[in-house]
This record gives structure tokens, sequence and C-alpha cells, in this order.
């Protein structure tokens, strides 16, 4: 990485990574983000696409799935600007913690089946970590799924650098042992990506197979949905949207250390998800008293964007290819007030569709 200055990179993601699993926030935009914010909504969602460039975006993706409708597709910028590919709406691209969507759907379809107690504890099916985890075994599978567990999050740890592939899970992990709970299990929420790679791990104790080949036989595949992945050694490398630090022109997609998807793959899931069709009764009684329906993602060089507007039946997803500076923040999907250009693109959107 030729110009990418990796220890102020670092520091400053080591500042944003407690906040980076927040889906919603409310807040005023900085003086040097109100140009984007109180210009005149365009006519048309292409024409707010095409705008979020001259804010310093290096690509956007924005797919929009409105009931009735035939899904309509958007981008703007490139795919890869080192080669000036212009921006695919149809490209793979690093969709980050949404991935915390589909293991909460596998805990829902299993926890409905049977196979999985919701109530049960770390210990129970980790027995392993007692001693490393402190309350382990007080801390369920619930407070887990809700982020309630107290869990010290192993992306906050001071040894961890997001500008570091990173496929030694076992590694992440092993960060956070010893380590004192951030709180009592339950006392309150606080997200910690730990929680949802133990529960992978989990899922595959039960399973007795890997929880990704579950994700792909009992999501995926139903949906007919066979542009989603686990992992960037699953695609060709070029297939996949190159992301990129404000300002820098080093291509990030070598970290991997993310789910892999089209936008077109999350619509669909995020669609199936909320309006019933993927989860029976029983499970999506179980889904709905454990997790969000929409979520937001980010690892360096990519930040998704996903929910559902049920007052417009409206699907959204945007994917942004810059990371850092002023271009990340998390949306509030009902009042339309956001940090970061791509939060604040994403909310004009809606507004658009709205109007």
């Amino acid at each position: 990485m030729e110009n990418l200055n990796k220890t102020r990179i670092v520091r400053m993601l080591r500042i944003i990574g407690p906040i980076i699993g927040l889906i919603t926030i409310i807040v005023i935009p900085p003086l040097d983000l109100l140009p984007a914010w109180i210009a005149p909504l365009p006519d048309t969602v292409q024409e707010q696409v095409d705008d979020a460039i001259d804010y310093g975006l290096d690509g956007i993706i924005v797919y929009v799935d409105q009931a009735g409708e035939a899904p309509q597709f958007y981008a703007a910028g490139w795919k890869d600007k080192l080669t000036q590919e212009p921006a695919d709406p149809h490209a793979l691209f690093k969709i980050g913690s949404i991935h915390k969507l589909y293991i909460a759907t596998a805990v829902a379809k299993l926890a409905a089946a049977g196979s999985l107690s919701l109530d049960d504890t770390l210990a129970d099916y980790m027995p392993e970590l007692v001693g490393k985890i402190e309350y382990a075994d007080q801390i369920t599978v619930r407070m887990m799924v809700q982020h309630r567990s107290g869990i010290p999050n192993f992306t906050d740890h001071s040894e961890f650098d997001w500008l570091t592939p990173h496929t030694d899970e076992d590694e992440d992990l092993a960060r956070i042992f010893g380590e004192p709970a951030d709180f009592k299990p339950d006392a309150r929420y606080s997200y910690s990506n730990t929680n949802y790679l133990l529960l992978g791990r989990i899922l595959d104790n039960v399973l007795g197979y890997s929880h990704h080949q579950y994700v792909y036989n009992e999501i995926l595949a139903p949906l007919g949905l066979t542009h989603t992945y686990f992992s960037l050694d699953e695609v060709e490398y070029d297939d996949v949207v190159s992301g990129y630090w404000y300002e820098y022109n080093d291509d990030l997609r070598f970290l991997g250390g993310s789910m892999i998807a089209t936008a077109e793959d999350v619509g669909i899931f995020l669609r199936a998800l909320n309006d019933g069709t993927l989860l029976n009764d029983d499970e999506q009684a179980i889904y709905a008293s454990i997790y969000e329906y929409g979520h937001d993602g980010w690892v360096p060089g990519y930040h998704s964007m996903a929910h559902y507007y049920e007052d417009i039946d409206t699907v959204v997803v945007q994917f942004v290819s810059t990371t850092g500076g002023d271009t990340w923040g998390t949306a509030n999907v009902v009042g339309g007030k956001a940090t970061g250009i791509s939060a604040i693109i994403y909310n004009r959107i809606v507004r658009i569709l709205h109007r």
C-alpha cells in the first residue's frame, strides 16, 4: 500500500470501531456536510446517485424494490477507479455486518426446529470457553444475538488491525480471552462482533457442519440467491467492487473479512425477511423477538445500508465503495437525519421515494 498512511488510519478505525454496528443515529451533520444536506432534492434517484460522486465517493450502487414495480438499479462512479471501470450495479460487494441478519435468521430457524435453545448459555454450547470468557455460564444465545452479552468486541482490541487480512478466527477470538466483561450479561446493549463470531461457532456445533452451508441451503437457495458468498475465496476477484479509503488510491479488496453479495441478492433477502415469505410463523415470531429487520455494514473501503420501509413497501440497498473522511455514517431510517456523506445520500434517496 504505497499511498496509504496505515498508522493514522488504524488509529481512526479504533476510534470509530465501537459505533460501526449502530443502525440508527440522529445528529446534526458537520458544517462541511451541510451542502449535501440542504441541497434541493433532485427529481430522480439516478440524479441523486450521480450527485453523490461530487462529494468524494469513488463509487455507489443503489437497488430499489418498490412493491408492484420491477426492481430498479442505479450506479455512478467507478467499480475500479484505477482502471476506470465504471460502477456496475450487479457487481459483488463486501456487505460487512449486514451478514448478521443471515446469522440471526439461521438462529431463529434452528430455535423453531428445536435444534437450538435461545436460553442455553455459551458454556452449554462451548464449555471450553469457561474461564476464558467472563460469565460464559450466564450469557445466553439470545443475549449474543441481541448484543446484550457484555462480551468485549475483538475489533476494538488494541492489537486488532483493520488493514491486515483476517483469515484466522481463532486468533481474533483469542484477543478477548481473559478480558473483563464490558458489563454483566443482559445489563445493557453494546455492539460486539465477537457475539456473531461465537454464534457461528455454536451453529457449527449444533449442525455438525458449517453454518455457511446451512445458510446456502436453507436461506439462500429457497430464494434463488446465487450471488451471495461468505468469503472472497469463493468468487472471482475481479467480480468484486474495489474499495477505497477516502483520498487514497489503494484498493482494499484484498483484505477480505466480509460476506459478499450483489445489491439485488441483499434486497431480495431483505424483502423476504420483512414480508414473511422467508420464515414460517414460528420462525418469524422468534426472529421478531431477537433481532432487527434492516442493517448497515462497514469494513475498510465498503459501506453498505439495507432497510425496508413499510409505509411505501420498499426495500432500499445502497453500497458505497469509499470509507474514511466524512463518507461514513449510519442512517436514521425514519427521520432522515444522518452523519456522513453516504448516509446523507441514502436518506435523500429515501425522501425521493417517499415523495
